[in-house]
C-alpha cells in the first residue's frame, strides 16, 4: 500500500478531508430519508458531484430516478431546474434565446433553464438529436454560445439526466458524443421486498420530499471538488487507468473503446472515492469501485453488455 501513498503526509489536507466527509455524510443521510434501499447508488451520485461530472440515470419507469434527482437538489441550497424533454423541444428552450426589445431597440439574451446549478434533464432521449446537442457545450465547457456570444454557466453546474431503456417509440438514441459527457451511468433497479413495503408505508402516509431541507450549499460543493483535486494520484494508478482504457480499444470485435476523456474521468472519480473513504491517496480498489459506472456506457459490442466487457478487461489488466 505504501507505493500508492505520497512521500510526505499532508496534515492540513487530512483535516480538510475530514471536514468535507462530514458534510458529504450529512447530504448522504438526508437523501436516504427519501430514497430507500439504494445506498450505493446515492454514494456514487455524490462521487459524481465531488468529481464535477454529470450522471445518467438509466432504468425502467417508476423506480425513483426523478425522485432521486429532486431529493439531491433539495439537499443542496442551490438553484434547481427541470426540463421535461419532448420531441418538440427546441435548443433555445434549453439554452435561451435573444429577444428584441422595442424600447431599447436591442436584442437581449433571455437565459434558458440550463443556467442553473443542478439541472434535471428528464427523459433526455425523448428529444431530437439537435436539441440533445444543445447540452454538449454546457456539459463539457460550462458555457453556452448564442449568436457568437459566449455565456458562462455557474461555477457549480451538475446535470442529472434520466433515460428509460425499454421504450423506443418516440425516442432517439443518445449519440456517443453525448454519452461521453456523462461521468457515470447509474441504474437503480427494483427494490427488495422489505424496501418496497417500507416505501408504501412511507409514501402512502406522507410526502417526505416536501418537508426535506437543505444541509449544504453550492460553495461547499465547490470546496469538495477543490479538496478532491488535491488527493494524491500515484504514477502506478495513472498507468492503471490508462491501461484499462486502452484495453477496451483492443477487445476483439468491439465497436468503440473508452476515450481519453473516459480515462481522465476514471482517475478523477477514483480520487473522489478515496476522499469519501478518508484517504489522501488513491488505491486500485478506488478505481475498481467505480470503473463499471464510468466505462459501461462508453462501450458497445454485439451480444455483450458494457458491464460484461468491463469485467473482461479487469481480468486482463494488471497494475504494475
Amino acid at each position: 500500500m505504501d507505493r500508492y501513498k505520497p512521500q510526505h503526509e499532508n496534515a492540513r489536507l487530512l483535516t480538510e478531508i475530514d471536514t468535507v466527509r462530514s458534510e458529504i455524510k450529512d447530504v448522504y443521510f438526508n437523501i436516504l430519508k427519501v430514497i430507500k434501499g439504494k445506498d450505493e447508488v446515492v454514494k456514487k451520485l455524490l462521487i459524481g458531484i465531488i468529481t464535477n461530472g454529470h450522471i445518467l440515470l438509466y432504468d425502467v419507469p417508476g423506480v425513483g430516478k426523478t425522485v432521486l434527482a429532486k431529493t439531491l437538489a433539495k439537499s443542496i441550497s442551490a438553484n434547481f431546474k427541470r426540463i421535461q424533454f419532448t420531441p418538440d423541444l427546441l435548443p433555445s428552450d434549453v439554452t435561451g434565446v435573444n429577444i428584441y426589445d422595442p424600447n431599447t431597440k436591442k436584442f437581449e439574451f433571455q437565459t434558458g433553464p440550463v443556467f442553473t446549478n443542478i439541472l434535471l434533464a428528464d427523459e433526455i432521449n425523448r428529444t431530437s438529436p439537435k436539441t440533445q446537442s444543445s447540452l454538449l457545450e454546457a456539459m463539457e465547457e460550462r458555457q453556452v454560445s448564442i449568436d457568437n456570444t459566449t455565456y458562462k454557466l455557474p461555477g457549480f453546474f451538475f446535470v442529472i439526466a434520466t433515460q428509460n431503456p425499454i421504450e423506443h417509440d418516440g425516442t432517439y438514441p443518445l449519440p456517443a458524443a453525448q454519452l461521453d459527457r456523462f461521468l457515470f451511468r447509474l441504474e437503480l433497479g427494483y427494490p427488495s421486498r422489505e424496501t418496497e413495503i417500507d416505501l408504501i408505508n412511507t409514501f402512502s402516509a406522507t410526502q417526505p420530499l416536501e418537508t426535506l431541507g437543505s444541509v449544504v450549499n453550492a460553495d461547499q460543493i465547490l470546496n469538495w471538488q477543490i479538496v478532491a483535486n488535491k488527493i494524491y494520484l500515484g504514477e502506478a494508478i495513472v498507468k492503471y487507468c490508462v491501461d484499462l482504457a486502452r484495453a477496451t480499444r483492443e477487445l476483439a470485435g468491439n465497436n468503440i473503446g473508452v476515450s481519453p476523456r473516459g480515462a481522465i474521468l476514471l482517475a478523477k472519480a477514483a480520487k473522489s472515492t478515496a476522499l469519501l473513504n478518508g484517504r489522501d491517496y488513491v488505491l486500485p480498489d478506488d478505481v475498481l469501485y467505480i470503473i463499471a459506472n464510468v466505462f459501461s456506457h462508453r462501450l458497445a459490442e454485439a451480444g455483450k453488455t458494457g458491464e460484461s466487457l468491463v469485467r473482461e478487461i479487469i481480468q486482463k489488466v494488471v497494475i504494475v
